[in-house]
């Protein structure tokens, strides 16, 4: 009997693992290890007098909420923009397509400044709003449009593969046998795009949390009203003040990673339960 083996193009396991940690540590673990040993000469009451200052938790809710709701508009539409993409053809279709990785790469800063031109008191949209009482410029609501806006690709290039991979002709025979679109849509295809469209929401979501430059043009940046965290961070950084900036980077950092387990512990019940089913 022949005897096979198999070879591979990368380094064995164990250089490739060493690799892999060296980096890891270098990028990741090592500079978040660094905010918790700073933050670690603090005392806790200093440092939950810290973290729960008014101005502090302020910030935390509009940072939050407002990606939270971001990340959610970008889910809903973000699936019906890969829809379009993926089933129907149109003129113009290729210049869609290309115009959704444009917050990918257009500068953060060159994003906020537009759309503070666009959606400003005398800005293309903005002076048509104002007058009907919408404001959304320098308003917690312009935040929300900024964080939509960096987060709209992100749903759409994780859903957009997954349509383009499921075959109609399920779709088709779940026609045939009596199914509306409805049925269809939540049987077949909601169950299929599931995952993907969660693993959207989540990178939506992460990059909402930590988004500094597109915001802070358009928010106004007022304490207890528009002031994002990472600005409060940025503040606190100018006035020397390490261990407090640190010290609200810890919350980020934890609620942010508690947030993404739960997304991920989800995944993993749906994707458990389909393969039950």
């Amino acid at each position: 009997m022949s005897t096979f083996k198999q070879y591979s193009v990368l380094p064995g396991f164990n250089l490739a693992l060493g690799f892999t940690l060296l980096y890891l540590s270098l990028i990741v673990l090592i500079p978040l290890s660094a905010t918790f040993i700073q933050t670690a000469e603090l005392s806790w009451p200093e440092f939950w007098a810290t973290v729960t200052a008014p101005r502090v938790v302020a910030s935390y809710r509009l940072t939050f909420g407002a990606s939270f709701a971001a990340a959610l508009l970008n889910a809903i539409f973000g699936l019906l923009v890969a829809w379009v993409l993926v089933r129907y053809q149109f003129p113009g279709k290729r210049f869609v397509d290309a115009l959704i990785d444009l917050p990918f790469a257009l500068p953060t800063a060159v994003a906020g400044i537009t759309l503070t031109a666009i959606y400003a008191g005398n800005g293309w949209i903005g002076q048509y709003l104002e007058p009907l009482g919408v404001k959304i410029a320098y308003t917690p609501l312009g935040v929300f449009v900024a964080l939509t806006f960096i987060g709209l690709p992100f749903v759409v290039r994780t859903v957009q593969p997954v349509l383009e991979d499921i075959e109609q002709e399920l779709e088709e025979a779940a026609a045939m046998l009596g199914a509306t679109r409805l049925q269809t849509f939540q049987r077949i295809i909601f169950p299929t795009i599931f995952p993907a469209l969660t693993t959207g929401f989540a990178l939506a979501f992460a990059r909402a949390i930590g988004e500094y430059g597109s915001v802070i043009f358009i928010a106004g940046n007022m304490p207890m009203i528009s002031e994002i965290t990472p600005l409060l961070i940025i503040t606190k950084l100018e006035q020397y003040d390490y261990t407090g900036a640190t010290a609200i980077a810890v919350v980020m950092l934890v609620i942010s990673f508690a947030l993404l387990l739960i997304i991920n512990l989800l995944q993993w019940w749906n994707r458990r339960r389909n393969s039950l089913a």
